[in-house]
């Protein structure tokens, strides 16, 4: 005879928290800028982390990983509208960010990040200057 498993009365299961965002996969899709910029002003959006925040701490969002040309020293931030479209040779941690963050990043590093790549390996990728983004998200 097999053993069931039973939930316990009154407690609820956690859903696993959804690393996509389907306003921005679907304007990636159809290559619409202005659908990708209402997305990320109003979305969340998938980042490589280097190293993920620390769980007891939820103010903290681990270190964001981004690409340095070895040639041209030139660095890209890589964003994506889905875990599952992050390249396999990238860090294996992603953070969800919210508009805020990613304004605040862009803000903050916009003398060094020269490019953002969103779903780089697709399915439909598209590139941003930063610049550009910040406007998108003000």
């Amino acid at each position: 005879m097999a053993a069931s498993k039973r939930k316990k009365p009154g407690r609820a299961s956690a859903s696993p928290l959804e690393f996509r965002s389907e306003a921005l996969a679907q304007a990636l899709e159809r290559q619409d800028i202005a659908a990708v910029a209402l997305a990320l002003r109003h979305g969340n959006t998938v980042v490589p982390l280097s190293k993920p925040g620390d769980r007891d701490r939820p103010l903290e969002s681990g270190d964001v990983w981004t690409y340095r040309d070895p040639s041209t020293h030139e660095v890209a931030l890589l964003l994506f509208s889905d875990a599952a479209n992050k390249p396999a040779n990238l860090p294996p941690t992603v953070g969800l960010q919210g508009p805020e963050w990613l304004r605040a990043f862009l803000a903050r590093h916009e003398d060094e990040i020269t490019t953002v790549f969103l779903d780089i390996a697709g399915p439909h990728p598209m590139q941003a200057a930063p610049a550009d983004l910040l406007v998108a998200l003000a």
